[in-house]
């Protein structure tokens, strides 16, 4: 039974979301050859203070980089 985990910054709807989960699921379905009630997809919403890049959290990242366009 595989089980998919996915990490994500917070902010997608629910829609968005379910889109990543069954086409996820069919992707492990065709490729691993399991059936969908097989298939376990894990989707973490991580808030942006808590996601780095470049020393950076994602906030303070976004925030520095709206400077530099200004």
């Amino acid at each position: 039974m595989p089980v998919i985990q996915i990490q994500i910054l917070k902010g997608r709807d629910n829609e968005q979301i379910k889109g990543l989960i069954a086409d996820v699921t069919k992707a492990a379905m065709k490729n691993l050859r399991v059936k969908s009630e097989q298939v376990r997809v894990l989707v973490t919403e991580i808030p942006d203070t808590h996601w780095g890049m470049c020393g950076f959290t994602m906030n303070e990242f976004r925030i520095k980089g709206d400077e530099v366009e200004k």
